[in-house]
């Protein structure tokens, strides 16, 4: 009986997972997504479009063929841009953030960029992360990686 209720609940947690990440066609992105991904990354081309109910907010994940892996709130705005360890394109990241990031670490490119609920977090080329607050003021650096 124990094995039963075991195996019920995996394949209920493994169905709810596969419902959370449902793929989509690049079209079913909101208008906003669509022009973001247009505008700033049409050197490459979509992958996999997926929506997705991460921590119960809706939203939407884009995997592009060069690797860079672009998230969308629901209303298609950008949440997060991750380009693992290559440089990201920068014309969407607040002045502020490229500003501080050229006057501090003239050397290095953004490669990360990720909207939190409080704080905004950026990764640099050098495994440097720092932190701003929303409105592109600087709270702290450190080293992730050594």
């Amino acid at each position: 009986m124990k094995r039963k209720i075991t195996f019920i609940a995996l394949l209920l947690g493994f169905v709810l997972s596969a419902n959370a990440q449902k793929k989509i066609e690049i079209t079913e992105l909101p208008k906003a997504a669509q022009d973001f991904l247009q505008k700033y990354f049409n050197h490459t081309s979509v992958n996999i479009a997926k929506k997705d109910a991460e921590q119960g907010e809706k939203g939407y994940e884009v995997k592009l063929k060069d690797g860079t892996e672009v998230e969308f709130w629901k209303d298609g705005s950008y949440r997060e841009v991750d380009g693992g360890d290559k440089p990201i394109p920068t014309a969407f990241i607040p002045a502020s953030i490229k500003d501080y990031v050229a006057k501090n670490y003239p050397n290095e490119k953004i490669t990360h960029i990720d909207y939190g609920h409080k704080d905004l977090d950026v990764d640099l080329t050098n495994n440097i992360d720092l932190e701003f607050t929303k409105e592109g003021k600087f709270l702290k650096g450190k080293k992730t990686k050594f």
